[in-house]
C-alpha cells in the first residue's frame, strides 16, 4: 500500500497479487460452484462449472498427463511415431541402456505407460496417447484437442486465409511428437543462416532456430487438453504466434524473466527434454528473449480469456 498523488489528489494505492494455482477458485460460501469469480479488466465475472473444474485440478494436480486412461491398449499407438521418437533418441544417446529396451518397456521407463500402485490398473498414461497415439485414439483420449498450424500469407486480399496449413485430417497421425515433426521446419524454413564455422563443419542451427523450437515445445507441454481453445501455431509475415489452451501457471513477468518453472504436463515435457528440446529450469523464455529481441523483434507473452482461457506468445 502506498500513497500516490494525481492531479493534486492523493489516492491510497493497493496491490492485490493475483492467486497462485494452489489458492485458486478464489469464490464466496462453501461451495466453489456457482460461487467463483474472476477479474477480468473492468469487472467480476462469474465463472461457469467447467471453468471452476479446471481451477481445481490445476490446485490438485501438479502434472495432468499423468493419469491412467481405461480401455486403451497397444494397438491404440502409432508405431511410426514411436519408431521415429526412438530412432532420435538413439541417435543423441548411442550408449543410454533405454535403446535396448522393447516398446512396452520404453514406455514405461518414460511414463508413457504405467500401472498404479493403489488401485493396481495399467495403461497408457494421457502423455503417451498424446505424444504417440493414433488419430482416432487421441482423440477419444482428449476429445476438444485440436492442433492447428497456419502460413499466413504476406498480402491479404480477403479470400487466401493461409497458404499453408497442417490440421488432423487423417492424413498424418494427429499425435503431439508428429505435429512437433511437421510444423518445427516450415517455422525455420525462412530464417537466414550466417555462415559460422565450428572446426570444419558449418553450423546451421542458429540461436533463432532453437528459439523457434522452444517456442513450439512449450505450446504443446503447457497446453490444458481439458480446455476449448486449439493450439494454434501461427508463422505471420511479421513474426510468429503460438497459442495455447490453458491460462499461465507462472505470471507472465516471472515467465519472462526465469528461473520459475510449473510445467502443466511434466511428462510431455520429459520426452521432449530426452531430444534436447525444452528446458526444465524456467530458462525457456529467457533463451528466446536472448535469441529474438537482437534482431529488433519483440516479445509478448499473456493470458487471454474470452472466447476461452488461453495463454499466448507473440514473437514479432
Amino acid at each position: 500500500m502506498r500513497i500516490v498523488s494525481i492531479d493534486g489528489k492523493c489516492l491510497i494505492e493497493v496491490r492485490v497479487p493475483a492467486a497462485t494455482r494452489k489458492q485458486k477458485p478464489v469464490h464466496l460460501a462453501g461451495n466453489p460452484l456457482g460461487n467463483t469469480y474472476r477479474r477480468l479488466n473492468d469487472g467480476d465475472r462469474k465463472c461457469d462449472d467447467d471453468v471452476v473444474r479446471r481451477m481445481l485440478a490445476e490446485q490438485v494436480d501438479d502434472s495432468r498427463d499423468t493419469r491412467i486412461l481405461k480401455g486403451f491398449e497397444l494397438s491404440d499407438l502409432a508405431l511410426d511415431s514411436l519408431r521415429a521418437y526412438r530412432n532420435h533418441f538413439a541417435s543423441l544417446k548411442l550408449d543410454h541402456p533405454w535403446t535396448a529396451l522393447d516398446d512396452l518397456d520404453f514406455l514405461r521407463v518414460n511414463g508413457c505407460w504405467r500401472k498404479g500402485r493403489d488401485s493396481g490398473e495399467e495403461g497408457f498414461t494421457l502423455a503417451g496417447l498424446l505424444m504417440f497415439g493414433q488419430g482416432q485414439a487421441v482423440l477419444e483420449a482428449a476429445p476438444l484437442l485440436f492442433l492447428d498450424y497456419q502460413e499466413l500469407p504476406v498480402f491479404d486480399d480477403g479470400e487466401t486465409r493461409w497458404i499453408d496449413r497442417i490440421v488432423p485430417d487423417g492424413t498424418w497421425s494427429g499425435n503431439l511428437y508428429d505435429f512437433y515433426r511437421k510444423v518445427a521446419p516450415r517455422l525455420m524454413a525462412d530464417l537466414k543462416v550466417p555462415f559460422v564455422m565450428e572446426g570444419i563443419t558449418r553450423q546451421d542451427d542458429t540461436p533463432q532456430h532453437k528459439a523457434l523450437r522452444k517456442a513450439l515445445v512449450n505450446a504443446l507441454v503447457h497446453a490444458d487438453t481439458s480446455d476449448r481453445a486449439s493450439i494454434r501455431i501461427q508463422k505471420r509475415p511479421d513474426g510468429f504466434v503460438f497459442r495455447n489452451p490453458g491460462t499461465l501457471r507462472v505470471p507472465a513477468e516471472h515467465a519472462l524473466q526465469g528461473g520459475e518453472s510449473d510445467c502443466r504436463n511434466r511428462t510431455l515435457h520429459q520426452l521432449f527434454l530426452q531430444l534436447g528440446l525444452g528446458e526444465r529450469a524456467g530458462s525457456g523464455l529467457p533463451k528466446i528473449r536472448a535469441a529474438w529481441e537482437p534482431m529488433g523483434y519483440a516479445i509478448r507473452l499473456y493470458d487471454s480469456f474470452e472466447p476461452y482461457d488461453q495463454s499466448i506468445l507473440e514473437m514479432n
